[in-house]
Order: C-alpha cells, then structure tokens, then sequence
C-alpha cells in the first residue's frame, strides 16, 4: 500500500480552528476502536482503517445508519481523516481518493499531536 500523491495535510492550528465550531467538518478517526476508546479528538467518527473503503463505498442510508452522521459528499470541504501519527490516515485516503473523494485532508500529527497540545 503507498500513500495516494497529491494529498493535502491539514495543521494542527487550522483543524483546531474547525473542531467545535464548524458544521462542515467530518473527522474520521481510522484507529481501532480500542485506540479511540482511550482518547480521540471531539466529534470524530471512528471508521477502522480496514473498513475505510467498504464505509465509503456504502449507500448514504447504510452509511448514516451505521455510524450516524451523512455520508460526506465527494468533494466535501472538511473531510479530514487522523490516527495516531498520520500514516494510516494517509493510507485511508489513498483509498477514499480511489472512490472520488478529491478534496480529503490528512492531519499528519494525529492524535500523538493533538493530545500534546491539548495538554492530555
């Protein structure tokens, strides 16, 4: 597996500005549920990173149903996958870019990063 070219990371500080306060951003937390069980970042949905691809292939009903919010739109502006570091987050990119998600975003310093500076 090989990370997808052309992916755009989001900063700390610009995905602090969003967290809490918009209503477009969808944060997809790829750790196992055991991972996000110990801390995450608020509001995120946790979809393992080895159901990435079956989530994002499902119909918007199956999808909502499933982990309760809507399915993201194809270019959504705020749709930002973390883990712990940024490494398998940018692996599930590479596998929503394949199913015409263009516009997802990386937070390459994950929940180690998050957790750090938010003093937890």
């Amino acid at each position: 597996m090989y990370l997808c070219t052309g992916t755009k990371d989001i900063s700390y500080e610009e995905l602090k500005a969003l967290v809490g306060k918009s209503p477009n951003l969808i944060l997809i937390d790829v750790r196992s549920e055991e991972e996000v069980a110990k801390g995450h970042i608020p509001g995120c949905t946790n979809i393992p990173l080895d159901t990435v691809e079956t989530a994002f292939a499902m119909n918007p009903d199956e999808f909502k149903a499933k982990y309760g919010i809507k399915k993201p739109q194809l270019d959504a502006p705020e749709l930002v996958f973390s883990c712990q570091t940024g490494r398998r987050s940018g692996l599930a990119i590479g596998k929503v870019q394949q199913l015409g998600y263009v516009t997802a975003r990386n937070y390459t310093g994950g929940y180690s990063e998050w957790s750090k500076k938010e003093g937890k």
